[in-house]
């Protein structure tokens, strides 16, 4: 790899990770290597990009800029580099945002389809389920779900996720099923992130109702609302990928099953101001159609 490419992936590397040692392990050199490298990039310069203490490296003003005007340019001799293989194998990091739950219980078992077709391919998942903040996390693409806030990102729509609301058979013995969308006032409501605004919109034979929602248990997580719904501490909203093994072993019961509740949105974000990764690109191509082909999945999960 040419001396100054080098120096410049280390740089990135260094500066999106906070860590020497760790930019090294990724490309095979000493944290002492990456250090004398990163130096003489600054020495070469004349300005130092980054700020070193004993407890952390952080980006320097001058660095933030530079960080930010030479990502693209990696990023397109990157994708030039792959073209010109012409063998359609991805190389390089592709470092994707995405909440917890989905991660662990729809993306990292599809993974293996994706990794295995690009062997040369570093994939880091940056589970959060808060939204990441993409150029300043380094984060190449990122899964998100819902109504996307309005920016300069550039976004690919991949599905719309149906939703459910799921109980426990042991809560519902003991406080009832609901029969309609307004007996849900008189039962406890667990607020989680997905359907967690103020109310709740139900559709049946063409009839559209609201009801407004008021919980005592608000979480911000998917998997801790299954955990308290299993647990029965009311009822909760969630999606078919969220609770479908709770549903396949009877730990969790769809109520108003009858009633259809309006789906969310999945979308691939890429960072504004950044050329897009072709291996992100590819990756957003490559999810839209596993999930389409999802099997039971593909009820719920449709382009």
């Amino acid at each position: 790899m040419n001396d100054r490419i080098l120096s410049l992936r280390l740089f990135t590397r260094v500066a999106r990770t906070g860590s020497f040692s760790r930019a090294g392990r990724e490309l095979g050199l000493t944290q002492s290597s990456v250090s004398r490298i990163v130096a003489a990039l600054e020495g070469e310069l004349g300005v130092a990009l980054l700020t070193r203490t004993t407890r952390a490296v952080t980006l320097s003003e001058a660095g933030t800029d530079y960080l930010a005007r030479i990502e693209p340019i990696l990023a397109a001799l990157e994708e030039a580099d792959q073209a010109a293989r012409g063998t359609g194998e991805l190389h390089g990091i592709l470092r994707i945002g995405v909440s917890s739950s989905f991660a662990v219980r729809e993306l990292a078992p599809r993974l293996p389809a994706f990794m295995n077709a690009h062997p040369a391919l570093r994939v880091e998942l940056l589970m959060n389920d808060q939204r990441q903040e993409l150029v300043a996390e380094g984060v190449d693409v990122a899964l998100r779900f819902g109504k996307l806030a309005d920016s300069t990102a550039t976004a690919r729509r991949l599905g719309a996720i149906g939703c459910l609301l799921v109980a426990s058979p042991a809560y519902l013995k003991k406080h009832g099923m609901p029969d309609s969308p307004a007996a849900i006032a008189d039962h406890s409501v667990i607020v989680g992130p997905v359907g967690s605004g103020r109310s709740w919109t139900f559709q049946k034979d063409g009839r559209v109702t609201s009801i407004r929602i008021d919980g005592r248990l608000l979480i911000s997580t998917n998997e801790a609302a299954i955990a308290a719904a299993t647990a029965g501490l009311g009822i909760a909203s969630t999606s078919l990928w969220g609770c479908r093994a709770e549903l396949a072993a009877g730990a969790l019961v769809q109520v108003l099953p009858e009633w259809e509740i309006a789906p969310v949105e999945l979308h691939a974000v890429f960072a504004a101001g950044r050329a897009v990764k072709l291996s992100a690109r590819m990756f957003g191509d490559w999810l839209a159609e596993s999930l389409a082909d999802g099997g039971e999945s593909a009820q719920t999960i449709a382009a």
